[in-house]
């Protein structure tokens, strides 16, 4: 058996930030989840590299677009290593195989027909890089991203996607987990239903973007960034699979056309012709149904020496706001292609920041690296799983964290570990002590929770309801609880009569602890090894088979115990509630400031030609941007005015307007002569 995950890949030019840090640990939880169910595991993410804003970013700094994506793309490696992400690949668009593997499958589908010139008329937005139609724009604009539009006029490459557009809502319709939560799924089944499919542009002309992959049929022309992209899932399952997944024959100048030629693959169209005219009309799919082999779930996967192929991916992982891009273009492109389709598109939602939408222009941006070294990387993925269910959007706060720390972590789950530990070191010399034969019904309610805890975990595992499989733990968890209190081992103790069942309450209580350590160890996986470890067991986690380990009764009397540092420990709520005060007090200050300096301005808001002449005015070019540390309003810039002096250095309160990415090459008119200032 064979588990495939993947998350999108992370556009280069962007910070990581909680959103990404929330896909890549649900794909994490899954990829441990599913080893230690004994399946074979491919777990994938990586970056998007390609593109007008990586080349507009490289320029702006001096430097190759390869050389920029080289330098941005650590960032979000580094974030695996801060996540203790277990992924068994990083993917980059630049990677020479994945191109090798974009022009292979861009060739297939020119020969078949489904790829056709145009000329087209739009209106192309740079920074979304997308075309849209005059009925699209929003009073003039970006639909997206609201900046300015170009029209452009130009001979473009078109996927024929409207010819797969009643087979894509059939699939959709038979299979009800395809698309999840069920309200993506009703989201995407109404976007099919409420308007024709349109053919996908999938080119720009060199002349216009130079920095992508060259189409193999036209070297004018680069592939679409998102073309390009979404290949990554099926290129990275070929030339990056672990070694669980050997293929039979592994040189890459074979494996495409072996793919999409082989048994289950895409048959020559009977027509077979290229379509060259032109057309702008749709076509119907009702005349290609017949000419393309099944290629829903459950088809044939690739023959690997080593077990199943990786492809097709079990769970593609994606933010809702990628939703039409993944259940859409991708799966006609890979009805087109002939090749399987991935067995469910999981779309989760946003993370707002104390109620508001996060945004650079707020500067309310949460960087998981922070989050992580402050509270620790088991507290941060148990709070985004525990929080809210997978697939709605949740609110974040440093202080909604810190509650659920104390809480659930430190009160239920290490409170239990820790005085379970301390008490078996103290009666029974640090061993795990001999239960007694005969078990009251405390003990039975307490194995049978635990005996159903895998089965109840697996079902709702199975279609990603985190916080579910969260809330069963927790039963256990609150059973063993409740079970130490009402045995009160403590007094026990101090009864020599009572030995033997002192030695049945630890011991349970002890299995309790290891059963529970199994089931939480995809989500906090540092602290649940330690757990492990201090019970006196052995081996990573990771590698053991969930249900063959997660019997009840397993643990050895006997088993030498180790000390357990506090897993969890209380953080004092009143340093964050301090540091709140503080914010808010400046906060308020600053806009007292503001305000007072507005009433002292209050008048005709005119000055006159002398004090005008006074002003020097040049255009210059802004070469860097950043926000102001504490500041959401003020962003500092370097830019250059063709002045021999140095770089000029400004700070403008325009961060509410813009990003500081945003500004980066832009033209801006800079007042050279006005005084310096020391700001904050």
């Amino acid at each position: 058996m064979k588990f495939y995950v993947t998350t999108p890949i992370y556009y280069v030019n962007d910070q990581p930030h909680i959103g990404h840090a929330y896909t890549s640990l649900a794909a994490d939880v899954l990829a441990r989840y599913y080893r230690m169910r004994g399946m074979h595991v491919m777990f994938l993410t990586g970056t998007d590299e390609h593109g007008q804003k990586v080349a507009d970013a490289a320029a702006s700094r001096s430097l190759s677009p390869k050389e920029h994506a080289d330098s941005m793309m650590e960032n979000f490696h580094d974030l695996t290593l801060k996540l203790n992400l277990t992924n068994d690949a990083f993917i980059r668009t630049t990677d020479d195989a994945h191109k090798q593997v974009v022009q292979k499958l861009m060739q297939q589908l020119w020969d078949k027909g489904e790829i056709v010139r145009r000329t087209y008329s739009g209106w192309y937005c740079t920074p979304c890089e997308r075309f849209w139609t005059e009925k699209d724009l929003h009073e003039g604009n970006c639909p997206e991203c609201s900046r300015p539009v170009e029209q452009i006029e130009e001979d473009n490459y078109f996927f024929l996607m409207s010819r797969y557009a009643s087979r894509l809502e059939q699939h959709i319709v038979d299979n009800p987990e395809f698309i999840l939560p069920e309200t993506r799924r009703n989201e995407v089944l109404g976007f099919l239903r409420s308007q024709p499919l349109m053919d996908l542009c999938i080119s720009r002309p060199k002349k216009r973007l130079d920095w992508g992959v060259p189409l193999p049929f036209d070297e004018d022309y680069v592939t679409y960034v998102w073309f390009d992209a979404l290949i990554n899932y099926y290129s990275g399952s070929q030339y990056l699979a672990p070694e669980i997944f050997r293929l039979a024959a592994c040189d890459m100048d074979e494996g495409a056309d072996a793919v999409l030629t082989g048994e289950g693959g895409l048959s020559p169209q009977d027509d077979g012709g290229r379509d060259d005219g032109g057309t702008t009309d749709k076509t119907d799919d009702s005349d290609v149904k017949g000419s393309l082999a099944p290629s829903g779930v459950g088809g044939e996967s690739h023959q690997l020496e080593g077990g199943p192929a990786p492809w097709p991916a079990d769970v593609h992982l994606i933010g809702k706001d990628i939703l039409t891009t993944h259940a859409v273009y991708w799966i006609t492109m890979l009805m087109a292609l002939g090749l399987p389709l991935p067995k469910m598109i999981f779309a989760h939602g946003w993370w707002t920041i104390e109620g508001q939408k996060m945004s650079k222009s707020l500067g309310n941006v949460v960087d998981p690296a922070y989050v992580v070294d402050k509270y620790g990387n088991d507290a941060f993925r148990f709070f985004l799983f525990r929080e809210v269910p997978f697939g709605l959007d949740g609110d974040y706060s440093e202080a909604s964290l810190v509650a659920r720390i104390n809480s659930d972590l430190a009160n239920d789950f290490g409170n239990l570990a820790s005085r379970t530990l301390k008490m078996a070191q103290s009666y029974f010399s640090g061993e795990v002590p001999k239960p007694g034969a005969e078990l009251t019904d405390d003990e039975h309610e307490l194995k049978a929770i635990a005996e159903g805890l895998p089965h109840r975990v697996e079902g709702v595992m199975r279609v990603l309801k985190f916080q579910r499989a969260l809330e069963e733990i927790w039963r256990l968890l609150a059973r063993a609880n409740k079970y130490l209190d009402e045995q009160a081992p403590w007094k026990l103790a101090k009864d020599e009569a009572s030995a033997e069942r002192l030695g049945t309450v630890m011991y349970n209580t002890l299995e309790a602890l290891r059963v529970l350590a199994l089931h939480l160890h995809p989500i906090m996986p540092d602290a649940t090894q330690k757990l492990w470890q201090a019970l006196g067991l052995e081996g990573d986690l990771d590698t053991l088979d969930l249900f063959t380990n997660a019997a009840w009764g397993v643990l050895k009397p006997g088993t030498k115990l180790h000390k357990l540092e506090n897993l969890f420990p209380r953080i004092d709520t009143k340093k964050i509630d301090t540091k709140k005060k503080k914010d808010n007090k400046g906060r308020q200050e600053k806009k007292k400031v503001q305000e007072n300096n507005t009433e002292q301005q209050k008048d005709d808001g005119l000055i006159n030609i002398k004090d005008f002449a006074k002003v020097e005015l040049k255009t210059g070019k802004v070469l860097a941007a950043e926000r102001v540390e504490g500041s959401l309003k003020l962003i500092r810039m370097q830019v250059d005015t063709g002045q021999p002096e140095q770089l000029r250095q400004i700070v403008a309160g325009i961060g509410k307007a813009y990003a500081p990415d945003d500004l980066v090459g832009k033209t801006v008119v800079v007042v050279v002569n006005l005084k310096p200032a020391k700001l904050m």
